[in-house]
C-alpha cells in the first residue's frame, strides 16, 4: 500500500462536448490512473461486457444496493427508467491504496461526490461555442429530435453550473484539451512518464 492515499479526479460536460473520447485518450496517456467502472440499470449493448463498459445491475438489486449506501452517487440519466452510479467499492479501495481514480459523471453526480470527498479534483469539459453541441449530436445520427432536445436543455443547465468545478478546460481541439487536462493533473501532483498522444484503440 501507497504511503498516501490516492486522488479522486472528476470529469464532466454536457453531452456531446467530447469528454468520452478524452477519457479515453487521457486513459491511454496515463496508465496508472484508475478509470471508475459506472453501474446501470439498463441492458447491455452491442459489444458492451459487463464490468469493463458498466456494471449492468437489474432494477431491484440496484435499489437494494443504492439503500445500503454502496453508491456514492447516483440518478436516472435524461429522465429516463434506467439508473446509473458509482459504487463505492469502485473508489475507496484503491484510494486507500495510493491509486488515482477518474469519474465520468454529470454535475449532479459531481455534487453529491464533493459532500463525501470535497477535496476532488473537479474538470468541467465545454465546448468553445454551445451551437457544437447541437453539431455533435447530429453528428451521431443515434438521437432522436426528442432525445436531442432533452440532451442539449441538460447540457444548458450544466453549463451554468461549470463554476462549481475547480478546473475547465474548452475541448475545441482534441490534442489541445487533452494536453491541458495532463497538466491540470500534473499540477496536482500526477506523477507519469511523458508519451506522445498517439490515437488510442477503440474498444
Amino acid at each position: 500500500m501507497e504511503d498516501r492515499p490516492g486522488k479522486l479526479v472528476v470529469i464532466s460536460g454536457p453531452s456531446g462536448v467530447g469528454k468520452t473520447t478524452l477519457l479515453r485518450r487521457l486513459l491511454a496517456d496515463l496508465p496508472t490512473l484508475m478509470p471508475s467502472v459506472s453501474a446501470t440499470t439498463r441492458p447491455p449493448r452491442a459489444g458492451e461486457c459487463d464490468g469493463i463498459d458498466y456494471h449492468f445491475i437489474p432494477l431491484d438489486e440496484f435499489e437494494r444496493r443504492r439503500a445500503v449506501g454502496e453508491f456514492l452517487e447516483c440518478c436516472q440519466v435524461y429522465g429516463r427508467q434506467h439508473w446509473y452510479g458509482t459504487l463505492v467499492a469502485e473508489v475507496a479501495p484503491r484510494l486507500a491504496a495510493g491509486k488515482w481514480v477518474v469519474l465520468e459523471i454529470d454535475v449532479e453526480g459531481t455534487l453529491s461526490i464533493l459532500a463525501r470527498y470535497p477535496q476532488a479534483i473537479t474538470i468541467f469539459v465545454e465546448p468553445a461555442h454551445p451551437d457544437q453541441l447541437l453539431e455533435r449530436l447530429k453528428a451521431r445520427g443515434t438521437e432522436s429530435p426528442d432525445a436531442m432536445a432533452r440532451r442539449l436543455e441538460v447540457a444548458r443547465r450544466e453549463l451554468h453550473e461549470a463554476h462549481r468545478y475547480k478546473h475547465r478546460v474548452v475541448n475545441e481541439n482534441v490534442e489541445l484539451a487533452l494536453a491541458e487536462i495532463e497538466r491540470v493533473l500534473a499540477a496536482e501532483g500526477f506523477h507519469h512518464t511523458a508519451v506522445s498522444h498517439a490515437p488510442s484503440p477503440t474498444r
